[in-house]
């Protein structure tokens, strides 16, 4: 049997549809229901329905009356703070397009995002860098928050497939990538509340990342208020040590996290004793079993994972309704289509390894990469959008990750290019040749590494010439000098041969 699997197509999004409406819909029902809740150890920020509709539209009034045409770019540099949904969801309901990306991003790294994003408005927090764009004007927090009492606008509504927010990856180019969705994006999260989720309007869902994470603003945050839930969200300064507390203390009945968090946790955990918790959910990277068994032991709950990409946020998954059977991460959700191909970009049988592909018909598919029209083609075949990602598929439709096709890095749950890494250690004088990748350091824990021929040089040099150049999660946090780089008979750079010789020398010492 072909490695295609077909759960039926999804519901239709409405038309006319505005994301942003969307999401807020629960405010005419619930007005005085706590959509959001920022915790900290001492208590919790809330903010209403009503209230956060008010804020998001009356921002949404305040952004219209700065002229900005309908469609145009709206920049985000701001940090953790409940500023960056109001944000997100105020630039769309007036028709305009968020770009939100990371607060790390260095001076030099958001000037290159800037020329091509071509912002109409940059929104700032403090601290954080900006591009030199002398002709867009700079709001900065003081002027955002102030905007929440703005005249409200009305939503904008329009055609589904419009965009409405562009996010940024990095691709395999090495170069970040800014994926452009649609308003239908949110519409096709609806596959993701039963087929991983289990959500309801009953929920509290605590997210552990930050505000400015897709992963947190996705699962912790639109999806929780398109269902009418509770969304509880750490403060910026909530060490992972405290989020125990705050799962028992808040009533907690889902709790996302990326894999990570959940082994921080466990490490000299207190009691996890969570009375109202039903499970718990991991994306981003690959779930250790190792972790998956010690939060089911520690617990007494599930930990249900998801594998997907910005360009289609996630679409396999195990769920409260349809457990995975291990090894694998789950199955294809209810509204899915998607195959393992091989050469020729055809159907493996089920059980062989291949690629994993998603049907061009998917609602969640990103309408293409901004400004770069050639990479946008070149991840289509035919009725399938190329992920990049490895796995099997079996006889029942269960999907095994392998690894990735191509050397991307993940730190953290996010993706991250070699290329990008090794062209900014490339200009140390010390460094004639580098290679960036991922190597497992112990059980259950890898990290981006650098290997380098050239002279010797002081790691904490490297570190902080890297430090100045590339956010901290792109950051090397292992540099090894080597006296050669391997390659192919082609002279291609084998990053694979790098990790597998440096694990198994130091899986031997």
């Amino acid at each position: 049997m072909d490695a295609i699997f077909d759960e039926g197509p999804p519901p239709p999004c409405p038309a006319p549809f505005n994301l942003a409406a969307y999401v807020l819909a629960p405010a005419a029902r619930q007005p005085e229901k706590v959509a959001l809740a920022v915790l900290s150890r001492s208590g919790a920020e809330r903010w209403s329905y009503a209230r956060l509709e008010r804020a998001v539209l009356g921002l949404a009034g305040a952004l219209l009356a700065q002229g900005l045409a309908p469609g145009a770019h709206v920049l985000m540099r701001l940090g953790n703070g409940v500023e960056f949904p109001i944000a997100f969801l105020g630039a769309i309901a007036a028709g305009l397009v968020p770009v939100p990306t990371s607060a790390q991003l260095t001076g030099p790294e958001i000037a290159k995002l800037a020329a091509e994003i071509e912002p109409a408005l940059i929104l700032a927090g403090p601290g954080i860098a900006l591009p030199d764009t002398p002709s867009c004007p700079v709001a900065d927090l003081d002027t955002l928050r102030g905007w929440f009492g703005h005249a409200p606008a009305a939503y904008a509504p329009g055609d589904p497939d419009r965009a409405a927010y562009v996010v940024y990856t990095s691709g395999t180019s090495g170069r970040p990538r800014g994926v452009i969705h649609a308003h239908r994006a949110v519409w096709a999260r609806r596959m993701m509340w039963q087929g991983w989720y289990g959500l309801t309007g009953d929920d509290r869902l605590l997210h552990a990342g930050a505000f400015n994470w897709t992963f947190t603003l996705g699962t912790g945050l639109l999806d929780p208020w398109s269902a009418g839930a509770t969304a509880l969200i750490p403060a910026e300064d909530v060490a992972p040590g405290m989020l125990p507390l705050l799962i028992k203390r808040h009533d907690a009945t889902i709790f996302a996290a990326a894999p990570g968090v959940y082994r921080q946790m466990l490490k000299d955990p207190p009691a996890l004793t969570f009375p109202r918790l039903r499970h718990g959910l991991s994306a981003g990277e690959k779930l250790p079993e190792a972790t998956r068994a010690a939060w089911a032991d520690a617990t007494g709950t599930k930990v249900y994972e998801a594998l997907g990409m910005s360009e289609c946020s996630t679409f396999v998954s195990g769920s409260p309704a349809r457990p995975a059977p291990l090894p694998a991460s789950g199955y294809p959700q209810p509204g899915r289509r998607i195959a393992v191909l091989g050469q020729g970009h055809a159907p493996v049988a089920r059980g062989k390894p291949g690629q994993l592909a998603v049907s061009t018909r998917d609602p969640g598919l990103m309408l293409g990469y901004l400004r770069a029209e050639a990479e946008t083609k070149a991840r289509f075949a035919g009725e399938w959008f190329l992920t990049g990602d490895m796995v099997e598929m079996a006889e029942d439709g269960a999907i095994t990750y392998l690894g990735r096709a191509d050397d991307m890095l993940n730190a953290g749950g996010v993706r991250v290019s070699p290329l990008e890494v090794e062209r900014a250690l490339l200009d140390h004088p010390a460094v004639d040749e580098v290679a960036a990748t991922e190597v497992t350091v112990k059980a259950d824990t890898t990290v981006i590494a650098a290997f380098y021929v050239g002279a010797e040089a002081d790691e904490a040099g490297l570190a902080a010439f890297a430090a100045e150049r590339l956010a901290r999660y792109k950051q090397p946090r292992l540099y090894v000098r080597l006296d050669a780089l391997p390659k192919g008979a082609n002279g291609k750079l084998n990053r694979r041969l790098i990790r597998q010789t440096y694990e198994a020398d130091h899986a031997q010492a």
